[in-house]
């Protein structure tokens, strides 16, 4: 054991010496910099990747090679589990531990993860990898995969994925009855859920359109739904910005119409037309449209949930089953889906720290748990228990036909879902059979409440370190005396709010304000901005 650490030791620093003094962090999104800063990091993420696999006693372990909606010279790293979820924290600090060390502690690293986690070194570790398209990520995926093979694990690479399909794949490997391992797998299931809830009203859709238009923010999405396309007969994709011509996330994507507030470059918006925009790994997805006048309409995360919600707990009600249903939300969660979802649809809304990780273990306690960030990010999780509940209602002799047809439709739309993790491609179909089921278009759903005047701006300082918050990211701590000045300026503007959050990977502060108009909600963005480069430029 402790002559191949030393041999991966020498071949790393031979192939992929550490060159930067820059401390890594292992965040919600694995680790992410310019991908001419990562080449060591890809290399021993594959050593760990190892070490996690023999760990869970040789189940398939993922890696994933993407920087998500940054910029296309930036990059990054993440690992699943074989649950298809992230990382446990434990092994995000082995993670931060490992990539920071120097050449010459990689060993003694490796050893000291070894021991701590009980490891029985003698377990035969297995990896899947995939990337996406960005130009780097075919070298740094051969550093990873460098990794695995220098502690003689087994890896599979997968080539072009999206993070999801990866997630998935990873899945299905350590429960063969979810579905097939592979990309093809992937299509079949969701597309066989799909077409048979679609068929199943085909009938009486008169005002949905089953057509819609996909920004694939020239990244690995586009080219992942067009293979998708072949499985699905019942929805048109008009894709663009497919990456063909234009540069990834570059002014399209989730990110940018989310923040910006507009469409994404590329293409000419139709009114009354449905479009939706991925991120440039497929893990995020917002709507958006005109209207008969042209005036721009967002449907974010927030709308998406709540329709998604609506749609559940009808469906549940109709069973008679009882189940614990929440809606999970950030702090970036408009304040009017937020009292759509509690006073109209009557389910509790939980509010945790900004992190998908946070959303999805707290979506965990109940046997509903619906969860979709602002941006985009998010799915639905369901508890066994629940499953066997609706199941049972299914195929009992006593179950009415209502309640049979409600369960049967659950369950199909389960298979929609990508539970591990949030895809933008399961939860446009999962939209889409909502849509097509309620007979709406885009602005009848736009229209179940009227999303409060936002402003999300960033800013750069020198050291987001300085920012500390608490209450789920809705108050600031540190600097002293920055969240009174920020509470002066809300009192300026009526049914007003404003929190700041430090990024998790980069020095960088993002502010949200909300107020009545988007005149006041600019102000105030603007007046916060202001606030904080006056209390963390001199810190």
């Amino acid at each position: 054991m402790r002559e191949d650490f030393t041999l991966a030791a020498s071949l790393g620093v031979q192939k992929y010496q550490k060159i930067s003094s820059k401390t890594q962090q292992y965040g919600t999104s694995g680790f992410r910099d310019k991908a001419s800063e990562l080449t060591h990091v890809m290399y021993r993420m594959g050593l760990l990747s190892v070490l996690l696999s023999k760990a869970k006693n040789g189940s398939t372990i993922g890696i994933m090679i993407t920087a998500s909606h940054n910029p296309e010279e930036d990059n990054g790293i993440k690992l699943c589990d074989p649950s298809g979820e992230m990382i446990d924290k434990e092994w995000e600090n082995y993670a931060t531990d490992l990539v920071n060390i120097s050449d010459d502690s990689l060993p003694d690293s490796l050893s000291m993860i070894t021991c701590s986690s009980s490891i029985n070194y003698d377990v035969p570790a297995n990896v899947y990898l995939a990337r996406d398209t960005r130009k780097s990520s075919e070298f740094l995926a051969k550093a990873a995969t460098d990794g695995v093979k220098a502690l003689n694990g087994e890896v599979k690479d997968f080539g072009l994925l999206t993070t999801p399909q990866l997630h998935f794949v990873v899945y299905c490997k350590s429960h063969p009855e979810y579905g097939a391992p592979t990309p093809e797998g992937y299509y079949k299931k969701l597309s066989n859920a799909f077409n048979s809830l679609i068929v199943e009203g085909q009938n009486k859709a008169k005002n949905y359109i089953p057509e819609v238009y996909v920004d694939g923010a020239n990244g690995i999405g586009a080219l992942k739904l067009k293979e998708l396309q072949s499985y699905i007969d019942k929805l048109q994709f008009k894709i663009f910005n497919d990456g063909s011509t234009g540069v990834l996330n570059y002014k399209c994507g989730a990110d940018f119409v989310n923040i910006s507030q507009q469409p994404p470059e590329g293409c000419e918006v139709i009114n009354g037309k449905r479009y939706a925009s991925f991120d440039g790994d497929a893990d995020r997805i917002v709507y958006f449209y005109k209207n008969g006048n042209g005036n721009f309409h967002l449907l974010d995360g927030g709308k998406i949930a709540a329709l998604v919600a609506k749609f559940l707990k009808d469906l549940v009600q109709v069973t008679g089953l009882n189940l614990s249903m929440r809606v999970i939300q950030t702090a970036y969660a408009n304040g009017s889906s937020t009292k759509y979802t509690e006073n109209e649809l009557n389910i509790p809304v939980v509010c945790v720290p900004t992190g998908v990780k946070y959303l999805h273990h707290e979506a965990l306690k109940y046997d509903v748990g619906i969860y979709f960030e602002a941006n985009g990010h998010g799915t639905v999780v369901f508890s066994e228990d629940a499953k066997l509940q609706i199941r049972e209602i299914a195929s009992s002799p006593n179950s009415s036909l209502d309640q049979k047809a409600a369960a049967k439709k659950l369950l199909s739309t389960m298979d929609v879902i990508n539970e591990a993790i949030g895809d933008a491609i399961s939860d446009m179909l999962l939209t889409e059979i909502i849509l097509h089921d309620f007979d709406w278009d885009i602005s009848d759903w736009d229209s179940i409440y009227t999303d409060f005047p936002n402003r999300q701006l960033k800013m750069k300082v020198p050291d987001r370190n300085v920012l500390s918050t608490t209450d789920a990211a809705r108050k600031c701590v540190k600097p002293e005396g920055l969240q009174e000045e920020i509470d002066k300026a809300v009192a300026k503007y009526e049914q007003s709010r404003s929190f700041v959050r430090p990024s998790g990977t980069e020095d960088i502060v993002r502010v949200y304000a909300e107020a009545n108009t988007q005149e006041a909600a600019d102000k105030l963005a603007e007046e916060v901005v202001l606030l904080v480069k006056k209390f963390t430029e001199n810190v």
